[in-house]
């Protein structure tokens, strides 16, 4: 039945029904009466809440329960590539995980942290400050309120299509970008190296080449014994939680170590975590705190949106719900400045949360706000354990997470698809591991964009030849494609616009018209075939004025045929049509090329041999011209 909000429609019945839910489970919402819009909007959990049943309760907590469980882990890992200490990860997936549940638009989206987010925090702000330390933390806490404050403005400005000028190509280099960094910033703690805080990707590897003979044997043992056991569980047993056992033979293997050598390993460990709610916090809201972390606040936003509703609109495939883009940004954004007060680091939407929640049978965002609730009790039962786990097994997790992120398939084919989309791959790739990550994510959208205008700033202009097909009927095709040898009419051009007349195009256009027609030796008629123009805008209409003048002047004419609604009105309202004049704009191009033919000069068609157009005044004399569509 569908849901009663305004922001999605979802039908739970036997052929939509998730892949995870059998399809005896009853109809999991009650009928609601439906509310006003404006309330949806301002409380847009109103739109599922009243309608849930003791099922989809059930449900619901039981994939919350198994998503609190999958998560913890994961927490831990991302607070520590965050640069943040690890009792932060715990609380980025409680209050963050539960307004976004409530304000936003996704009934499965798992808000908390996520890989590509720690990683911009940390290689934006360490140079700022040294990670974990009290101004790290109040510099992570700023850019969380200005994240949150940036996607709360652009979702109340409705401004959720801007997501989609993120390409493919960018995010696939943004995360093989990361998965360096991550692996980078991780050499130090996984050989028990000390390499300055915020040194380079060439500094990090060179110190590791040139002072191998500093290299820590325990901690590199402890490293290896981590790394190696996470590589075979995943490979070998997917299904078990890799990164706990894996963690936890390492914090074993340290235990030994320290045992056998009388407790002088030296191996660092976390250390017990605090177990308690997520206590208040208060962001650096100073002009030069702001200013220091104003462009990485911005590009971790346009990062975090294009996770969340990425995630969003991939599980919505499945599920049949729609995604409200700006919904969901008013749901991050909420999220996000409520976590600033909450000591929680910048969050979005979690694929692999979000998964798991999904195929557990989540039924409506209450699993996202119950695990969050599950997460807390959880965390007063481990937090001791904390105290034994090594630093250099949570870099070896890290290791094997990052190498996790690199899509070598995608890599491949965008590599062999496009040279343009290979340069924006190289550039966004290149940028984020010497430069920085917050710029690689602009430098790829703005090559992205720049390689686009340029396409569309060169439409094709393609000469046009009627041929006959196998049912007999006259259709125009390309010249390549037309069996005939001639080269067409001597007197008319007849051209496809394949792309937009808009100022941008107007130039190229221009000089291509005067390349093929009008001069001297050219033909001095002109049909454009509009059925590929899209768009059209003032330029255009004036460029397309003044090439009919031109033609004109030389003794032939600008004729333009199979027009779109909005091409056209756009001609009426610029004055270009009344400009044209009667007999030059036509509906159907057979009525053009019949009409265009029979003001042409009669003794040129009488010696033109092996023209393509049978409908010349002698031929169109002795016998009627079949339509041309």
């Amino acid at each position: 039945m569908p849901c009663v909000t305004c922001t999605c429609l979802f039908a739970v019945t036997p052929h939509n029904r998730p892949s995870g839910h059998p399809e005896t489970v009853p109809p999991i919402l009650t009928d609601s009466p439906p509310l006003p819009r404006s309330i949806l909007r301002l409380l847009p959990f109103m739109g599922w809440l009243p309608g849930a049943t003791r099922q989809s309760v059930r449900a619901d907590l039981i994939a919350g329960l198994t998503g609190a469980v999958i998560v913890l882990p994961q927490c831990v890992a991302f607070a520590t590539l965050a640069g943040m200490p690890i009792e932060y990860g715990l609380y980025c997936a409680m209050v963050p995980a539960l307004i976004a549940a409530l304000f936003g638009s996704s009934w499965h989206l798992v808000s908390g942290p996520t890989n590509a987010i720690s990683i911009v925090l940390f290689a934006s702000l360490a140079p700022l400050a040294e990670p974990g330390s009290a101004r790290y933390i109040e510099l992570a806490l700023t850019v969380t309120l200005l994240v949150g404050a940036m996607q709360l403005a652009m979702g109340l400005a409705r401004l959720g299509a801007l997501v989609n000028f993120i390409s493919h190509t960018v995010i696939v280099g943004f995360m093989a970008a990361a998965a360096v960094v991550i692996i980078d910033a991780q050499i130090k703690t996984f050989f028990g190296l000390d390499i300055p805080r915020g040194a380079g990707f060439l500094d990090t590897w060179g110190a590791l080449f040139l002072r191998a003979n500093e290299i820590d044997l325990q901690v590199t043992l402890v490293s290896l014994v981590t790394l190696g056991c996470a590589i075979a569980l995943r490979r070998y047993r997917p299904r078990w939680p890799y990164m706990i056992i894996a963690m936890a033979i390492g914090a074993l293997a340290a235990m030994a170590i320290d045992t056998t050598t009388g407790g002088g390993s030296g191996i660092a460990t976390v250390g017990a975590l605090p177990a308690s709610l997520p206590p208040l916090s208060l962001p650096d809201l100073s002009g030069a705190a702001i200013r220091e972390t104003g462009a990485i606040a911005l590009a971790i936003t346009i990062l975090a949106l294009t996770e969340a509703v990425s995630i969003a609109r991939s599980i919505a495939l499945r599920s049949g719900q729609r995604i409200d883009s700006n919904q969901e940004f008013i749901g991050q954004g909420l999220s996000n400045v409520a976590g600033a007060f909450f000591s929680s680091y910048a969050s979005s939407g979690s694929f692999n949360r979000s998964g798991v929640s999904y195929e557990a049978g989540a039924r409506t965002p209450l699993a996202a706000a119950s695990s969050a609730l599950f997460l807390l009790a959880i965390l007063f039962a481990v937090a001791p354990l904390a105290a034994y786990l090594p630093h250099a097994a949570m870099a070896a997790v890290l290791v094997i997470v990052a190498w996790g992120l690199i899509d070598f398939k995608g890599i491949g084919q965008i590599l062999r698809a496009s040279r343009h989309e290979a340069a924006v791959l190289v550039l966004t790739f290149l940028s984020g591991v010497f430069i920085s990550l917050e710029f690689c994510i602009l430098a790829g959208v703005m090559l992205s964009l720049m390689l686009y205008l340029n396409r569309t700033s060169r439409p094709a202009l393609v000469q046009m030849l009627p041929a006959v097909d196998t049912a007999g009927h006259r259709r125009f095709v390309p010249l390549a494609a037309s069996a005939r040898p001639a080269n067409g009419c001597p007197q008319l051009l007849v051209l496809r616009v394949d792309g937009s007349l808009f100022y941008g195009a107007v130039e190229h256009v221009r000089d291509r018209l005067r390349d093929l027609a009008g001069a001297d030796g050219q033909p001095r008629n002109l049909l454009l075939l509009g059925d590929g123009i899209n768009l059209m805008d003032i330029a255009g209409a004036h460029m397309i004025e003044v090439e009919a003048r031109r033609l004109e002047a030389a003794g032939g004419g600008l004729y333009l045929a199979a027009l779109k609604p909005s091409v056209l009105e756009m001609l009426e309202r610029s004055g270009v049509l009344a400009a044209l004049g009667t007999g030059h704009v036509f509906e159907r191009k057979g009525d053009a090329l019949a009409a265009i033919l029979a003001r042409l000069d009669t003794a040129t068609c009488a010696a033109c041999t092996g023209c393509a157009f049978d409908e010349c005044r002698l031929a169109a004399r002795a016998a009627p011209a079949q339509d041309v569509r």
